[in-house]
């Protein structure tokens, strides 16, 4: 399973999660098969607000699963619709929330519990 975190900066399993998916500048990939990490640019960093392009963001990239602070609903919906299940994250780094998510401990996110009508980084 390939689970992708948002993050400000690639430190790897370090890196700690950024508050918002669509203006992350970077997504650290990590392979549950393999623990190996991958790291994508953000590519659709520029986008309006509200018009997050999930599959461009991720720069055509598959991945099963996104840990993320915060998502607006859009995104959820698009990535839902991909077959790719997003959860919320905890405060810390992708190494704390790979073994969150491993052991099940991760709620998963819907419109209810997404953001709305905020520019820039989520307080989460």
């Amino acid at each position: 399973m390939k689970i992708c975190f948002p993050v400000k900066s690639d430190k790897s399993l370090d890196s700690v999660i950024y508050g918002h998916f669509g203006s992350a500048p970077v997504f650290i990939v990590f392979d549950t098969e393999t623990n190996a990490t991958d790291t994508i640019n953000n590519q659709d960093l520029g986008h309006t607000h509200g018009m997050c392009n999930p599959l461009k963001a991720l720069n055509g990239e598959s991945v099963d699963a996104i840990v993320v602070g915060g998502i607006g609903v859009g995104a959820i919906n698009k990535l839902n619709a991909m077959g790719i299940k997003v959860y919320r994250a905890c405060e810390g780094t992708v190494r704390d929330n790979i073994n969150l998510f491993q052991n099940s401990i991760m709620p998963e996110m819907s419109k209810e519990n997404a953001c709305a009508g905020h520019v820039g980084d989520c307080g989460h």
